[in-house]
């Protein structure tokens, strides 16, 4: 006995933004299948977005290249020069708009980025508007920062665009940004360039920053291309866009993504890295360095591959009776309705991995705007996701039969 008071219940010391946190339910799922598969269970994973093909062989060697050569030691908080200029020549190409290196942060991952933009903009009760339903890190993060969120509805028959009516509406003088995620989890919705156009012109006359969440650029394959709001006049100062490598080149674990910014904000988000992961791994950005100026003949080749596999679940899922799909316009996922069943999202979710080996999300792990929807992650095997469609089949006339 040190004869010290003990603290009884820490939870009740921890800061009440960061008490409130919750896990994200795709981790939370993920988890559960993987006992299930522990206990001889043999599950379809649908809930991870994760494509299904490694790494590109060329980036992987250029990884090991550079840990070969010692390339191991600290960097620049805000990334090395190299993968700065190459992600600013990149972004101009892509973007169309001229991009330097001192307006690149490069950080572990594309969430670290959406996070310290949000931590370096926001102060006590600001006000952030963000998509509903929507990523779950931007709700938390803006609580975190101390920020209050706005939830502005995704419209299911305009192919689960923003409200851009409601969004205008929620603009006031405490709105500090407006984040958008085209093409967007859960729903894979792309944005038009009229509502694009509408929210730049709003950002304008309102005075307000947009965070733009592109992580899913290269996947597109709806009715528009992929667009930046950096693109549009005027836009680029008051524009955080974010993106990063996981995605399009499968890179999920190595952790490497970017944000561009104005000058002064990307040299803030360096401090933040510094005094926080202190950099990102030296031989992951040499790899990404061979990601953005290697062949990009698989970018184009997944992305069909995607396609198809779109093409197939969305039909898939149409033939189900009491469940329907709208086709996505980007990314690898579809938001299927299945308001018809008499179980709420979560628990739909839990009885078709329980009773039909198929891990997938609930549309309420995005949102309460997710209610009476799941999220598919379709970037698994033809084979895994034929399997799947069967299985739910089979699953939900059961129900059906029941109720």
């Amino acid at each position: 006995m040190t004869g010290f008071p003990v603290k009884s219940n820490i939870i009740s010391e921890i800061n009440q933004n960061v008490a409130d946190l919750e896990p994200e339910g795709a981790y939370r799922v993920l988890a559960k299948a993987n006992e299930l598969e522990e206990e001889g269970e043999d599950i379809v994973h649908l809930e991870i977005g994760q494509p299904d093909y490694p790494t590109f062989p060329n980036i992987t060697l250029a990884g090991i290249r550079a840990l070969v050569e010692g390339k191991t030691d600290y960097n620049p908080s805000q990334g090395i020069p190299q993968l700065r200029e190459a992600i600013a020549d990149h972004v101009s190409e892509t973007r169309e708009v001229r991009v330097t290196p001192d307006e690149v942060a490069v950080g572990p991952g594309a969430k670290p980025m959406l996070f310290f933009s949000t931590v370096a903009l926001l102060e006590e009760g600001d006000e952030v508007i963000y998509p509903d339903p929507g990523f779950p890190t931007y709700k938390s993060m803006i609580e975190v920062a101390g920020g209050k969120p706005i939830p502005v509805p995704l419209i299911e028959n305009d192919g689960f665009r923003l409200d851009i009516d409601r969004l205008e509406s929620s603009v006031n003088s405490r709105t500090k940004y407006i984040l958008i995620n085209s093409p967007g989890n859960p729903a894979g919705n792309l944005m038009s360039p009229e509502s694009l156009e509408r929210i730049a012109t709003l950002a304008r006359e309102e005075d307000v920053f947009v965070l733009s969440d592109e992580i899913y650029s290269r996947i597109v394959y709806g009715e528009y291309d992929h667009r930046s709001i950096m693109n549009y006049g005027g836009m680029k100062e008051r524009t955080i866009m974010v993106d990063g490598f996981s995605k399009t080149y499968s890179m999920t674990g190595w952790r490497l993504g970017f944000a561009v910014t104005p000058e002064p904000l990307a040299e803030k988000i360096g401090y933040l890295l510094t005094h926080s992961v202190g950099c990102t791994a030296t031989f992951t950005q040499y790899a990404g360095i061979e990601a953005l100026e290697g062949p990009q003949d698989r970018v184009r080749k997944n992305r069909e591959v995607l396609r198809k596999k779109r093409d197939l679940v969305v039909e898939g899922l149409n033939d189900i009776e009491g469940v329907t799909c709208n086709t996505s316009g980007g990314a690898f996922y579809v938001f299927p309705k299945v308001d018809s069943f008499d179980l709420t999202s979560s628990e739909l979710a839990d009885y078709l991995l329980e009773e039909a080996g198929v891990a997938l999300l609930p549309g309420t792990a995005f949102g309460p705007g997710g209610d009476g929807y799941l999220r598919i992650c379709y970037a698994n095997s033809l084979d895994r996701l034929k399997q799947a469609l069967t299985r739910l089949r089979k699953a939900l006339s059961s129900l059906k039969n029941d109720s």
